[in-house]
């Protein structure tokens, strides 16, 4: 699962409308409300097609375009660092994507930034079956790990290739506790090539403080909250840029979302 602004069960979430500020009627850490199953159940009901994977957004009038947009500025980011399709930049062998969903961005970013010569993959995350069913067999997907980011640990095997150029987990970071997340990002970590890079890209809050969303039973964490995560998993954030361009109007616009990029 994956996408701009409702985040999913332990691997996906969408594109939210910011009508709404922090739910105030829980006192404790957002994060100890969160409950997988409902999570799974949730995903489970959403149609497996970008609609789905971005939460209805692209039904509104004015927003179509959420994915082609989201999609640019993920490849202008990676830019960044030097990676990308284009001559002058590299490519890379081995990708992991976290919460693949159906393979929005698996199929409209990640493939292109392989290098086929090496045989290059991008391996997937992703707990729904019915939407890892739409990436078996397609040409530059690797293995398909059906089950939770919390429940994925790397292979560590010269047979697949070695460890990662590029892990990329994005809207669905929001399904995982504090302690999971921070856990999921050692494994990460670890699994990582020597000048590997790890991006998150997610919602985050506009007061900065927390928000869980009943709907998906995700948490919307504010920068402090991810600051304090990627400071536990042993990661520096490199660079960190907010998404450009999403539409709005005058009644309805997304949450920011925003950028890490994550080394050791």
């Amino acid at each position: 699962m994956s996408d701009p602004n409702t985040p999913s069960p332990t691997t996906s979430s969408q594109p939210a409308p910011c009508v709404s500020g922090p739910d105030s009627s829980f006192a404790g850490p957002k994060d100890n409300l969160i409950s997988k199953d409902h999570g799974l159940a949730y995903w489970e009901s959403v149609s497996a097609d970008e609609n789905g994977m971005l939460g209805g957004i692209p039904s509104y009038a004015g927003f179509a375009n959420t994915s082609k947009i989201d999609l640019q500025g993920s490849r202008n980011f990676l830019a960044k660092f030097g990676i990308g399709s284009k001559a002058n930049l590299k490519k890379c062998r081995r990708i992991l994507e976290g919460g693949a969903g159906v393979g929005r961005i698996t199929e409209g970013l990640l493939t292109e930034l392989l290098n086929e010569e090496e045989g290059g993959k991008v391996d997937v995350v992703e707990p729904i079956a019915k939407f890892t069913a739409k990436l078996q067999g397609k040409k530059g997907v690797g293995k398909v790990y059906v089950m939770g980011l919390e429940e994925w640990v790397p292979e560590d095997s010269e047979e697949d290739g070695g460890k990662y150029d590029l892990v990329w987990t994005q809207w669905c970071v929001g399904h995982l506790t504090d302690e999971q997340l921070v856990e999921y990002l050692k494994r990460c970590k670890s699994a990582l090539a020597e000048d590997g890079l790890i991006v998150i890209k997610e919602n985050t809050t506009v007061l900065g403080t927390d928000d869980f969303d009943e709907e998906d039973s995700s948490v919307t964490r504010g920068e402090a909250t991810f600051q304090k995560i990627f400071q536990a998993a042993g990661l520096k954030v490199v660079k960190a840029e907010f998404q450009k361009g999403f539409p709005q109007t005058r009644t309805m616009k997304l949450l920011p979302v925003r950028m890490y990029a994550l080394k050791p």
